[in-house]
């Protein structure tokens, strides 16, 4: 029974959005609305300040209940289910023996599913030259290495997924019978045999059958599959490749969507029914730290793989999709590491309220080299605390209901849906891959987003801000490969070394960050080769209050590209400023002070002064403005500023001072 006199708020009066608006005028003093409140994501939407029931449809709710179509909303009617999301761990270890103590370790401390990523020379058909073993994941030639991999694991009680590139179906049947030969009924085994000849091409550049081969054995093996072990998945959809080549997650879930398709009709062409072809087919997806995007992300897929499964004659139950989210590599730094906790986390919470059946949470040193044991348990213990701690994994859909995620979610299936039918009207996955015209589409994305990542409109961080010169490097020392290549050299002599008869050039590997990692390595290279960083000073004049905020920014600034800032504090007069600078034995240096400190002739008398006493290159922080002109006439070089293209600054600094990219 309700007391009315007890409602929440009822003494409150209800404002209407013209009432929001005019105090938003009032707070932006004349500053325009557009520039101030709006964010325009790389997918060409644009995200309001405020979202209300008005953003939603009057009638009905087209979000639907969690567990039935459109499965927007999870794809059980229970949520995550009793057990939650699986807790998948990524193993790529290079030796049989390290990769299966690691994987004993995660299982015996909370994981529930395990991923292995085979090596390049796995990728390669198993019969890569012996020095490619090892170098960038699990070596595997045959099922006794994989069975020495799997040793101890209760396979009826854990699931396992491949990623073997080319070699897919030769680790696949590798698999199958670590299965037999442990005893396993059909019902026992799950997992996936992650087939994948479209992702694989587009990742690695090669196949070792024509396209239409490739796709046909593929159909092959799911339809065995489907018969031999009905719990297992044979073909994954990994839109890895394309989100690591700078794909927008429009493109991705596009890509994933044309996929999935071409994939759907191989499939049914093999002998397969719809629900029989639907039951094969696995996604996944990467998630990254931009969390409202990233849960978006996965429930547009489902909505947009349950439209087309639906238009292809499938039952609704068949119609959901089998979901695995995991965390970006792309966001990862090598530089400051620890910031990459932060950044799997939001992802790993992105990736469970977004309703992924399993959550791979990569860990914080996965950029350099292979993690340890202390690496990987923080990784499982985010998804652990995310669990047992927040319960997410106990609310249905804990997004559902936010005006903001239901409105980006359609917004964003409609514009990945415009991807996707771009690429069907271009002939399919297979022509725009063969034509280049997708990648030269992503490229092109990247471009876009590496210019907005140039001008810090897109922050990293400890990468392009807030760096640490002096931070402790974490190191991971590589393995010894020389005895497993010298094995592998004797295993594989003899054999002949098939040919690639599809050959394109292989999607770029990026990561955010690069390019300031690039300059932070030249740093690095120049102190080991002159005993010193390339070295900045930092001319401060004024009081404290006056010039900390542009000095601090102007640190920032240079020692993300590596350049050391040094300063003796704030300058009453030029002459002092010109003394320290000649001290510090720097050769550049940036004044920072007020705007008004700028137009009382500051800029003017330091620059001259600091020009006098040897400085190169005179950089002044904060926008000129209408002094640019005045400004470069006394000696200033270059301005800094909020906007300004810091990656072709930096680049520039270097090249003066003698740093070698």
């Amino acid at each position: 029974m309700s007391d009315p006199s007890l409602k929440l708020a009822s003494e409150f009066p209800v404002p209407d959005r013209a009432q929001w608006l005019a105090l938003v005028d009032k707070a932006l003093k004349g500053a325009p609305f557009d520039k101030k409140l709006l964010t325009r994501l790389f997918e060409g939407i644009v995200v309001q300040p405020l979202y209300t029931n008005e953003d939603f449809p009057t009638e009905g709710d087209p979000s639907g209940f969690p567990g039935a179509a459109p499965f927007l909303r999870g794809g059980l009617a229970a949520g995550a289910g009793t057990e939650g999301w699986a807790i998948r761990t990524d193993h790529a270890a290079a030796l049989p023996a390290d990769v299966n103590k690691a994987i004993l370790e995660d299982l015996l401390r909370g994981a529930t599913a395990i991923h292995l990523r085979f090596d390049r020379a796995t990728r390669q058909g198993r019969y890569a030259e012996p020095e490619a073993w090892g170098d960038d994941g699990l070596a595997v030639q045959d099922e006794a290495d994989l069975d020495r991999v799997l040793k101890d694991v209760l396979l009826d009680l854990v699931p396992i997924t491949l990623e073997a590139g080319v070699g897919a179906i030769d680790a696949a049947a590798a698999l199958a019978n670590v299965w037999r030969a442990r005893g396993l009924r059909p019902k026992q085994a799950r997992g996936g045999f992650g087939i994948d000849p479209l992702g694989t091409l587009a990742a690695e550049g090669r196949a070792f059958a024509p396209l239409a081969d490739c796709l046909d054995r593929m159909a092959e093996v799911a339809a065995v599959t489907r018969h031999d072990w009905p719990q297992v998945r044979a073909v994954t959809v990994s839109t890895t490749a394309w989100h690591e080549a700078g794909a927008t997650v429009a493109q991705e879930l596009g890509i994933a969507l044309a996929t999935g398709t071409a994939y759907l009709k191989a499939l049914t062409a093999a002998g397969l029914d719809i629900t029989e072809a639907l039951s094969q087919i696995a996604f996944t997806l990467p998630v990254d730290c931009d969390q409202f995007l990233s849960i978006a992300k996965l429930r547009a897929a489902r909505l947009m793989w349950d439209r087309v499964a639906d238009a292809c004659g499938a039952p609704e139950l068949a119609r959901r999709m089998d979901l695995t989210a995991s965390t970006s590599r792309r966001m990862m730094s090598r530089y400051d590491p620890w910031v990459n906790l932060l950044r799997t986390t939001v992802a790993g919470f992105a990736g469970g309220v977004g309703g992924a059946d399993s959550v791979v949470v990569v860990p914080f040193d996965a950029e350099l080299g292979p993690s340890d044991g202390f690496a990987r348990r923080l990784a499982r213990n985010i998804q652990i605390l995310l669990k047992e701690e927040s319960s997410l994994d106990r609310v249905i859909d804990p997004a559902g209901g936010s005006w903001y995620v239901e409105t980006l979610t359609r917004q964003l299936a409609e514009a990945a849906w415009v991807e996707f039918q771009a690429i069907e009207a271009a002939g399919g996955m297979v022509a725009v891959l063969e034509d280049g015209s997708l990648a030269a589409r992503v490229a092109a994305a990247w471009d876009e987003r590496t210019q907005a990542i140039a001008k810090r409109k897109v922050p990293l961080t400890g990468i392009s801000e807030f760096p640490n010169l002096h931070e402790a490097p974490v190191e991971r020392p590589a393995p010894d490969l020389a005895a497993l290549q010298t094995e592998v050299a004797c295993r594989a002599a003899g054999l002949d070394l098939p040919v690639p008869v599809v050959t394109l050039d292989p999607l770029p590997r990026h990561r955010l960050g690069e390019a300031f990692e690039d300059l932070r390595d030249a740093a690095s290279r120049f102190r080991a080769s002159t005993g010193a960083w390339p070295r900045l000073f930092l001319a401060n004049f004024g009081p404290v209050a006056k010039h900390t905020a542009r000095a601090t920014y102007a640190k920032n600034y240079f020692e993300a590209g590596g350049i050391e800032t040094v300063s003796s504090g704030g300058f009453a007069t030029a002459a002092e400023a010109a003394a320290a600078f000649t001290a510090s034995g720097a050769k550049i240096a940036c004044l920072c002070g007020s705007d008004s400190s700028y137009a009382e002739g500051g800029a003017e008398a330091f620059t001259q002064a600091l020009k006098q006493a040897g400085a190169e290159v005179v950089y002044l922080a904060g926008h000129p403005g209408e002094n640019k002109a005045a400004w470069a006439a006394a000696g200033v070089d270059e301005f800094i500023f909020v906007g300004c293209d810091v990656l072709a600054s930096l680049r520039a600094a270097h090249a003066r001072l003698g740093v070698c990219a």
